[in-house]
């Protein structure tokens, strides 16, 4: 394996990786990742983390993966059997491989929004609100709070509604929203992982 990956960078004219689903009906399935600055898909170690802690709540879960980079984490809520998943991405190549991608696997319910997430969640949303976001930003660019503030405000969110938030450990200025209940947390390296619960009175 090693000696083939040697021969891959000798001939590849780009370093384009791939990422790999962990479980579900995709389990072990290999799907292209392009090469673009600030793109840091999840390892698959703070992947199995996360949906070990989201077991009971992928299944049938309308899914929005904001800055989705290598698609990674909405794919491997559809392996689990998420209802759909909506996948925003600013970057043209990522977007396009993240289409690539859904094609491949022959998704019918996961669609692509090549915009900037912020711009997209400044929306106020009138379709159906999401059981379950993830918010995995570039670092070091404030990106998270605003996410997360655009989230709650502009009518996202469903009442239960789960998000999944993943900034460098060194941050420690971000605040969920007063109503946001931390219920898992985990640091892993150079990466903070929190799981929040929305909740409604």
């Amino acid at each position: 394996m090693r000696k083939k990956t040697t021969q891959n960078k000798v001939t590849s004219k780009s370093s384009d990786g791939f990422i790999r689903v962990i479980s579900g009906q995709f389990r072990g399935r290999k799907l292209p990742v392009k090469d673009v600055q600030g793109l840091r898909p999840t390892t698959d170690r703070i992947k199995e983390t996360v949906f070990n802690w989201l077991m009971q709540d992928t299944r049938e879960a309308n899914v929005l993966d904001c800055f989705a980079g290598s698609g990674g984490l909405g794919f491997e809520a559809l392996s689990r059997f998420a209802k759909s998943a909506t996948f925003v991405e600013l970057d043209a190549a990522a977007a396009k491989q993240i289409e690539l991608n859904i094609s491949t696997l022959k998704l019918q319910n996961a669609h692509v929004k090549h915009t900037n997430t912020l711009a997209f969640l400044e929306q106020i949303n009138s379709n159906e609100p999401f059981n379950l976001a993830f918010v995995d930003p570039p670092f070091r660019k404030n990106l998270a709070q605003s996410s997360a503030d655009l989230l709650e405000n502009n009518q996202w969110l469903s009442s239960d509604a789960l998000i999944y938030i993943e900034v460098e450990s060194e941050l420690s200025t971000f605040t969920a929203p007063i109503n946001w209940l931390l219920i898992k947390e985990k640091k892993a390296g150079q990466v903070f992982c929190r799981l929040y619960q929305r909740q409604v009175n």
